[in-house]
């Protein structure tokens, strides 16, 4: 994967968070927007549930900009995936409206060919065991905190210590440092394999 320039220069940058009732669907991208607060920019999180219950498809947005957001549509064609449960690829269009060079994460100890999606573009897409980085760091299978690591590598779009420092914010003591060590993890994982 190459290197790519910060995609806010390019304006708005939308992320589309697709997960399951009780992964912190909602809570990664209201870290994810903090984090981009904290870096001086314009930012918005909100989720799209019903009367969902744990373990049911949850999707929540983010969107980052450096001029004030006022849209408050849902992510229609996203810049980056997060995907936090691998389970949901061949359950819900979780790539409906991906933009041709947008961003995959995959909450996932596969690759993209053995979870059959390899037509996306290669580069592009990428998975990391964030639910084993969770349990040993957290000491629960709660993998956000770590996809959000993975992604500010994978994208640029915020850096991990306004992550972490969204995370600190969030949570106490332990479990958020617990959390920032998942994040960081994460974060050096994704960052080797845009090197290779």
């Amino acid at each position: 994967m190459q290197s790519t320039a910060s995609p806010v220069a390019a304006g708005l940058f939308e992320v589309r968070l697709h997960g399951r009732g009780g992964q912190g669907v909602v809570t990664a991208a209201e870290l994810l927007s903090e984090a981009a607060f904290a870096e001086g920019r314009h930012a918005q999180a909100f989720p799209s549930f019903g009367s969902e219950r744990t373990g049911a498809p949850v999707v929540s947005y983010c969107r980052i900009g450096d001029e004030v957001i006022r849209t408050r549509e849902p992510v229609m064609e996203p810049h980056a995936l997060v995907v936090q449960d691998a389970t949901l690829l061949h359950q819900v269009d979780v790539f409906a409206g991906l933009r041709s060079d947008g961003w995959v994460l995959i909450n996932s100890r596969e690759t993209p060919g053995q979870l059959g999606i390899e037509s996306l573009e290669a580069g592009h897409v990428l998975t990391v065991d964030a639910t084993n980085l969770a349990r040993q760091h957290v000491g629960r299978p709660m993998p956000n905190a770590a996809l959000l690591g993975g992604l500010a590598a994978m994208t640029g779009i915020v850096h991990l210590d306004a992550v972490a420092a969204a995370i600190r914010a969030k949570f106490p003591g332990g479990i958020a440092e617990g959390n920032v060590s998942a994040a960081q993890a994460a974060y050096d994982l994704v960052s080797a394999r845009k090197v290779g």
